[in-house]
């Protein structure tokens, strides 16, 4: 039976890349009012985290399930919305707790059960005992839970800091391992932020108004006529102590608007508005709160024009704050403005917003509960696509968003689950359960583009190699998506085209809503298509990667055997034209013509996605790739523009890569294709900057799991030397520092541990030093780049310096 645990201190729960530290020696004190403390009420109705005061993990169904009998395990704590309860009073001097991921599934006592040892488990909130609870504030300022049908109490089993524990009811004892910590986490909200219910809430003065002629989402929006001193403005109350980055979507026909924001009367931030008669989004960032504070928005007025207002937004500060320094100007410019850019685009988990809003709907459908997630797709979408999304993930890594990229993934991953084609849904709406109703019209009519289940099972892969976190590997819904995905999504995609035996997924439609071979929206019927095939071969190293980390060897081999027949295939026959040898096939249509042309994604994935064998026909092929969108290729659309950095960074070639970043960044306040938002309110663009530089600039590849990375500087003659602080990998964070392509600093800036660090150098080099000190020169080739590398262990704190000469 468990044995009760000594009760002295209480962990903290740390949000932090979703890990805990549960080593004795870092037991201390909750800081006072961080949670639920003794005396203070509960608030009715509001969420709280409920966190074990034995290992400060919090309490979730376990990977975020919410079905009938769903364990309720411990988890790291790690701000997904299923990690929140909502506590609500039964009028009997107890609570009803509830998922906030799903409102109407409660807490309980599995099968009503009184014994001690019974499980905790989640339900259908149906009113009975088992569902019921009373709260105990301990003389520590903890809490202890008791099952009213039972009075024993919730008890995490001998304390065990082993995640997906399951948590039970157990004789009391006020053990350490039955105290938990409550600490608020509701959203901050300011209400009618997009003026849909008029005035209500807001305060206006003279020559301010709502109206509904010019709005940027639904019907309703503020004004400010030209003048001086008008102003709106908003107050609401801060629930809990937090950081959050606050704007709002303004257009104006001068310059000398404000959007102003305030804590306690006092103003943290205000940004000064162009002239800009599109809607494009401002924001203050890293506004800082504590619990009942008085936090202000306001928007006032310009001079010379009008000032039209919409959709205020509040997004939580991130998690992780990376910062960048250089001898070059424009990449710290460059990454400056994407860090505070792409983290405006974050949805606050718990917070209601539009379903199903889009530019017909722009109401939306109805109102949702957003899970933890940020904007991938149109900014006027109440959804994320899977192709943006994808291509988001380690920007998002990189400001901490984890918990985000899990719910995303996940989403995307359930979707698929039952589909007759194995395919995920394209855009899901922000309660991440939904799929968005522009591009879902019924099982058999949605859109559907053949690399996106292949590139989010990359991404699967990817996410695990930055986290470390083992429901990458053990959650069902994202093992058997990986699964589903190089299994029968390939086998079941069948078409005209004869490979030889070789499994390619194929399309027979040029209609995206009834599947498409090709993300290149372009109404050509095609079968295969580059883009898909270079990322089924991506999806099954994926998937070989992930078998390998959970010890399934035999299947990782033959998936690795699968990627290396599809890889010669490609390029002994798929890409080849006899009748026109030296041109690289991107594509072929269902009567079985072949492409060789500019397909822009269907050409461009095939380099991206390592496919091709290196050599000169690969190198001719990037050289031709950056002539077709240097010229009268370029892309219509930016976005679309953003992969062409990740095409020349996975080749070595960091001039070019660096090239197209500037390319994109120096574009970002022009207007976009759609004529509806300046380019950089599309998510991708500032996500991708991120990605681009830890990823393509410091070649940054994280095995979290091994707690190891390797580096490559990647840095053009332009860029002297460039320094990344607070890279987070697995637990910790790492500063990075390259000097040219011949010296490289690494400093482990995690807490506790090592990390085996593996520092590469394009080319043959004869000497190499590690801290001064010579080393035996050793060198590796991989996708046709000679390296020379050495493979260094740095402890947490300190710092090694690798260098090569010759």
């Amino acid at each position: 039976m468990p044995h009760p645990v000594p009760r002295p201190a209480l962990l903290r729960a740390h949000a932090h890349l979703g890990l805990v530290s549960v080593a004795a020696s870092a037991l201390t004190l909750l800081p006072a009012g961080a949670a639920h403390a003794g005396g203070d009420p509960v608030v009715p109705g509001s969420a709280y985290t409920i966190a074990s005061g034995a290992t400060g993990q919090c309490l979730g169904g376990r990977w975020a399930a919410t079905a009938d009998l769903t364990p309720v395990v411990q988890q790291p704590c790690q701000g997904l919305l299923g990690q929140r309860w909502r506590l609500t009073p039964n009028g009997r001097g107890g609570y009803t707790i509830a998922d906030r991921s799903a409102p109407n599934s409660c807490l309980s006592v599995q099968g009503g059960s009184t014994a001690s040892g019974a499980a905790l488990v989640e339900y259908a909130c149906n009113g009975s005992p088992n569902e019921q609870f009373t709260l105990e504030t301990t003389a520590n300022g903890a809490t202890l839970v008791h099952p009213q049908n039972s009075a024993l109490c919730l008890d995490l089993p001998y304390g065990a800091p082993t995640p997906n524990v399951q948590v039970q009811q157990y004789t009391c004892h006020g053990g350490a391992n039955q105290q938990w910590l409550l600490t608020r986490a509701d959203p901050l909200i300011f209400a009618n932020p997009g003026f849909e219910q008029g005035t209500t809430g807001w305060t206006f003065t003279a020559h301010a108004g709502t109206a509904g002629n010019n709005a940027h989402r639904g019907a309703g929006l503020a004004y400010l006529d030209a003048g001086s001193g008008y102003r709106i403005s908003q107050s609401t109350t801060a629930p809990q102590a937090g950081s959050y980055d606050i704007g709002a979507w303004i257009a104006t026909g001068a310059a000398g608007g404000t959007l102003t924001v305030q804590v306690n009367a006092v103003t943290v931030g205000t940004v000064t508005v162009p002239a800009q008669n599109v809607y494009a989004q401002y924001t203050v960032p890293g506004v800082r709160v504590a619990a009942g504070d008085t936090v202000t928005v306001s928007v006032g007025s310009a001079p010379g024009g009008w000032v039209n207002v919409d959709d205020v937004t509040v997004a939580p500060s991130a998690p992780n704050n990376p910062r960048i320094s250089s001898s070059n100007a424009t990449v710290t410019a460059l990454f400056d403005w994407a860090r505070a850019k792409a983290n405006s685009f974050a949805a606050q988990p718990g917070a209601t917003g539009p379903l199903n809003a889009d530019e017909r709907t722009s109401g939306g459908s109805g109102q949702g509960t957003y899970a933890a997630g940020y904007w991938a797709g149109y900014p006027y979408r109440s959804a994320f696509y899977s192709r943006d999304f994808a291509h988001q993930v380690v920007g998002a890594h990189l400001l901490g968003l984890d918990a985000a990229n899990k719910t995303m993934l996940r989403s995307f991953a359930s979707s698929a689950a039952g589909a007759p084609d194995h395919m995920p849904y394209w855009a899901v709406n922000f309660d991440a359960k939904t799929p968005l109703s522009i591009d879902y019209h019924s099982p058999t009519s949605f859109v559907r583009e053949l690399p996106a289940a292949f590139e989010l099972a990359q991404k699967i892969n990817e996410a695990y190699g930055w986290t470390g976190d083992t429901d990458y590997l053990d959650d069902p819904a994202l093992s058997g998506f990986v699964a589903g995905t190089v299994g029968p999504y390939v086998t079941g995609h069948t078409g005209p085209i004869d490979n030889g035996g070789v499994p390619v997924a194929q399309a027979t439609s040029g209609d995206i809503f009834q599947g498409v071979a090709s993300y290149n929206e372009n109404g050509a019927t095609l079968a295969e298509s580059g883009d898909a095939v270079a990322s089924q071969y991506q999806a099954y190293l994926a998937a070989a990667a992930l078998a390998t980390a959970k010890g399934n060897a035999d299947t990782a081999a033959g998936l690795q055997a699968r990627a290396a027949t599809l890889k010669t295939y490609f390029n002994t026959s798929w890409s080849v034209d006899p009748a026109n040898p030296a041109r690289v096939v991107r594509a072929y249509d269902v009567n079985g013509t072949a492409y060789s042309d500019w397909g822009k994604e269907n050409s461009w994935f095939i380099p991206l996605k390592g496919i091709m064998d290196p050599g000169q026909r690969q190198n001719d092929y990037l050289a031709w790739i950056d002539a077709q969108a240097s010229g009268a290729g370029a892309p219509e659309n930016l976005e679309a523009a953003t992969y062409l950095p990740d095409v020349f960074f996975a080749h070595n070639q960091g001039a070019t890569g660096w090239k197209w970043m500037q390319y994109v960044h120096d574009r970002v306040g022009t207007l976009h294709s759609t004529g509806r938002f300046l380019n950089g309110d599309y998510p991708e663009i500032a996500f991708t900057l991120l990605g681009q530089t830890v990823q393509g600039l410091m070649g940054v590849q994280p095995d979290a799991a091994g707690h190891a990375l390797s580096t490559t500087s990647r840095l053009p003659s332009d860029i002297g030397w460039l320094q990344l602080t607070s890279v987070p990998v697995g637990s910790g964070t790492v500063t990075l520092r390259h000097d040219g392509v011949t010296k490289s600093a690494l400093t482990n800036t995690s807490g506790t541990g090592s990390l085996t660090w593996t520092a590469r150098f394009a080319g043959t080099h004869s000497g190499i030093t590690v801290d001064g000190a010579a080393q035996p020169t050793r060198t590796v080739t991989i996708d046709g780049v000679t390296y020379t590398y050495a493979t260094v262990t740095v402890p947490a704190g300190r710092t090694s310096v690798v260098q090569v000469t010759g």
